[in-house]
């Protein structure tokens, strides 16, 4: 499976100049005959703008009008980043996901929001899973603050997907804590991890956009600007390395069970530390992730 992630530069709160630089992205990354074009997070905003109501998709009706039959015409699978969408009065960071033929096959409302930016005062969490196929391979999908969430990714893990996808807008401060989670999550569930990250620069963010194979090594790794990242996925070789360290035969999963251990006020195991919830972060963390 060939693979190109559009790390894209946007303009916040301008969601007409942004649409028309993804939509010219993909048809110029189409030319190089990928299977699957991978968009960053909030693409058609930024992360995130002040005016919300005006600036994000209703109901998502434009991204699905474009990309859908974009995919179609161009004959490829389009992971369509997230963006900012507004139904009724509630806002989501929610992705799209686009088949060959232009069929939604996945849409999903990101899980963790990224308190200490304030992204959980302005958006409501989703609340399900994103697995879908592509050409015949289990995928699943997170987006930026939900990496830092090693729960949720095995969990797709263990529902059958091979190919993890992560769309963020994570910032250049801590592209470190991006790279290192994302070959983390890659490594202990022994599946591939193709990470689109933002080089927005309205919002300093850190580009660094991977693919990386289950074993952790790079395939393909980006710098820091603006740029299209292409590499190819290899499936043969997931069974070759969980059979050579089977993590999955090896779990204890009646060990991390919090639920058979109701106690205090967090469920966890007689004697185990609980950790409590701080106040909000300071506000220079205006990024995800």
């Amino acid at each position: 499976m060939k693979l190109t992630c559009i790390q894209m530069d946007m303009v916040l709160g301008a969601p007409d100049a942004n649409f028309a630089r993804a939509e010219a992205l993909v048809r110029r990354t189409a030319e190089e005959r990928p299977d699957v074009i991978v968009l960053p997070e909030t693409w058609n905003t930024g992360f995130f703008p002040e005016d919300l109501a005006a600036a994000a998709d209703v109901d998502g009706a434009r991204t699905k009008s474009v990309f859908g039959p974009l995919a179609r015409e161009l004959g490829v699978n389009i992971v369509c980043g997230s963006t900012a969408v507004r139904r009724g009065e509630a806002f989501y960071n929610a992705a799209h996901i686009f088949d060959r033929s232009g069929a939604l096959i996945a849409e999903y409302d990101k899980t963790h929001l990224f308190s200490p930016s304030g992204e959980d005062a302005h958006f409501r969490a989703g609340d399900k899973l994103c697995l879908f196929e592509l050409d015949g391979r289990p995928c699943g999908l997170i987006i930026c603050y939900d990496l830092r969430f090693p729960e949720l990714a095995r969990t797709l893990a263990l529902k059958g997907a091979e190919m993890l996808f992560v769309v963020s807008q994570w910032p250049e401060a801590r592209v470190m804590h991006l790279e290192a989670l994302s070959r983390a999550r890659a490594i202990e569930n022994q599946m591939f991890v193709c990470l689109c990250n933002s080089a927005a620069s309205d919002t300093r963010c850190g580009g660094h956009s991977a693919l990386i194979a289950p074993d952790g090594t790079y395939l393909a790794h980006a710098g820091a600007g603006e740029a299209l990242l292409t590499g190819e996925a290899d499936f043969s070789v997931i069974d070759g390395i969980r059979s050579s360290i089977n993590v999955f035969r090896d779990r204890r999963a009646g060990l991390y069970r919090l639920d058979e251990h109701p106690r205090g006020t967090g469920n966890a195991p007689a004697g185990a530390d609980i950790i409590r919830p701080s106040e909000r972060g300071p506000a220079r963390y205006r990024a995800g992730g």
